[in-house]
């Protein structure tokens, strides 16, 4: 039982190092689905926090496995790691049961889990860290009490710091689908399909059909059929699906700044009230020399027409807003206002506020792309 205890530890300390890790690489990310629960719990008040709760999570879930996997401080770590288990293992049973969030979030966007697969995979580890707490005297150290209050102390300081500055540059590593070298839609687009499936008002006979080669201009069968559902197929994988871009009249022009087969700038705020004016201002000036070099630009913002043209006059801005939606800018550029270089659809490199080129570097960059 030692020997299962001791594996136990690794593998329970390894699913932490890494949960904590990818969750950590991207702060932001995690912290908009902090967000998801303080709205679903009605703890908005805590919402102003979520980023430190973000990095504060993630440390300690990141620390925990260190110390597991380096055999730490394991009384007060098996402690600790029990509470974790004990407190996630009901938050996911209550997602799986209720969905109040639809992603809990817990391997970031590096790894999906449904609710249930989430809820069942903390059923796996929960017996395990039972066991670990159960042995938790006969770990034996390897060094003294304090070098490893130390060495603990110093994997935090360290995990936190790195987090940070995820959060103040960009991820390190991005696991979203926005990520450099994607591209944002197909080269031989498949026809998507549709099936609609109706059910039979008298026997209860279940049908499916493939729209739009069913008798829906036969009066009578419409009398006998109910609709029940729609199912799509899209058979063409790629990327940014999810981005509508819409002018302020309201026309749909997403593939015209998306399927630039010339350079396209792209600025990203999902929030102008939230935004960093500075840097709005620089990008003003950065894109007004872009468009002097014919590189076209685009502003992307959530915020209704008034809002806009508010926040231009405020700031005597010369740049071209559309519309998209905020969870999807949110996840383009983990910075608010961000910046994106796309060429013929295919992300070429993203930018955080605080790292805006200087132009005749960003002119370098694109010469060498060529």
């Amino acid at each position: 039982m030692k020997k299962l205890a001791t594996v136990s530890r690794i593998l329970v300390g390894l699913v932490f190092v890494f949960s904590g890790f990818v969750k950590g690489v991207d702060p932001l990310g995690t912290a908009y689905r902090l967000e998801d629960y303080f709205i679903a719990f009605n703890w908005e008040f805590f919402i102003p926090l979520s980023l430190f709760f973000s990095i504060l999570l993630c440390t300690i879930e990141f620390t925990t496995g260190v110390m597991l996997l380096l055999n730490l401080k394991m009384k007060t770590t098996s402690w600790l790691l029990l509470l974790m288990m004990l407190f996630f293992t009901g938050l996911t049973l209550n997602d799986a049961l209720y969905s109040p969030v639809p992603d809990c979030g817990c391997f970031g966007d590096a790894l999906k889990l449904t609710n249930w697969q989430t809820f069942y995979k903390n059923l796996v580890l929960l017996p395990l860290a039972a066991l670990i707490f159960i042995y938790r005297n006969k770990f034996k150290p390897y060094t003294t009490s304090g070098k490893q209050w130390l060495m603990a102390a110093f994997f935090m300081a360290v995990f936190a710091g790195f987090s940070y500055r995820c959060y103040s540059h960009l991820p390190a590593i991005d696991f979203t689908e926005w990520k450099t070298g994607h591209k944002l839609y197909p080269d031989n687009p498949q026809p998507v399909k549709y099936y609609l499936t109706y059910k039979n008002k008298l026997s209860g006979e279940v049908k499916e059909y493939l729209s739009p080669d069913y008798p829906f201009s036969d009066s009578v069968w419409m009398e006998q059929w109910e609709f029940v559902s729609q199912r799509v197929n899209d058979p063409n994988v790629y990327y940014g699906k999810s981005l509508i871009i819409s002018d302020t009249a309201g026309n749909n022009v997403t593939e015209s700044i998306v399927r630039n087969p010339d350079y396209q700038l792209i600025v990203n705020s999902y929030d102008l009230a939230k935004t960093d004016r500075n840097a709005f201002k620089k990008l003003n000036a950065f894109c007004a020399k872009a468009n002097a070099d014919n590189i076209a630009t685009a502003v992307l913002v959530s915020s209704r027409p008034s809002e806009i043209m508010e926040f231009v006059n405020e700031n005597k801005l010369q740049l071209d807003f559309y519309t998209a939606d905020d969870i999807v800018l949110k996840t383009i550029v983990r910075s608010n206002p961000g910046l994106l270089l796309l060429k013929d659809g295919v992300i070429l490199k993203k930018w955080h506020s605080n790292d805006i080129p200087e132009y005749e570097d960003f002119k370098k960059l694109t010469g060498s792309l060529k």
